[in-house]
């Protein structure tokens, strides 16, 4: 009985460490190891995109949109910066994280979807003023200062020379007003 028992938890062991491959996935391959923007930029919350194209047209309000893939090594380290250009637009844009596989096939795409921009590489970025208009569009990743430009020219900003450098509070900071201060 007991050599029974060992046979089957070696046979089983045996079956699991040859069959179970490990996840191998990193920022520096293109291996697919889950949704980027909660990985990679810490930011789940910009999938899904919570409005469509056309409801953001209509709400006259510019729009960011990125064609990604999760198992694009570009795409892994662009999310970051997708992800810094919420911290300071997130609540006058859109931002449009758009997963390619997620584009339906069509032959032909409305001006108001995003199929009808996607040009076929990843990462693809556009940003879109209040109108509509195509400000920027480029395929590649881009240095999140290229953003920030498009963005100040859109919004009538200062350029970052001549603006105050803006800071981002730390996340798990503790709010001192709550704690009771102790000496």
């Amino acid at each position: 009985m007991f050599n029974r028992f060992v046979l089957a938890f070696v046979a089983i062991s045996l079956f699991c460490f040859t069959v179970a491959q490990p996840a191998w996935a990193s920022l520096d391959d293109d291996r697919f190891d889950g949704e980027i923007f909660a990985l990679y930029a810490g930011n789940g919350s910009l999938v899904p995109p919570k409005v469509t194209l056309a409801d953001a047209f209509n709400q006259k309000k510019p729009v960011l949109m990125v064609f990604y893939t999760d198992d694009s090594s570009d795409c892994k380290r662009y999310s970051n910066v997708v992800s810094q250009a919420q911290a300071f637009y997130g609540r006058v844009i859109d931002i449009m994280p758009i997963r390619v596989d997620s584009l339906p096939v069509k032959e032909k795409f409305d001006p108001k979807e995003p199929g009808y921009y996607y040009k076929g590489f990843v990462p693809q970025t556009l940003i879109f003023d209040q109108n509509g208009k195509v400000r920027l569009n480029e395929v590649g990743t881009i240095p999140y200062e290229k953003i920030d430009d498009e963005f100040r020219g859109i919004f009538d900003l200062l350029p970052r020379s001549e603006s105050v450098v803006l800071k981002r509070r730390p996340v798990n900071e503790i709010n001192t007003e709550l704690v009771p201060q102790t000496k």
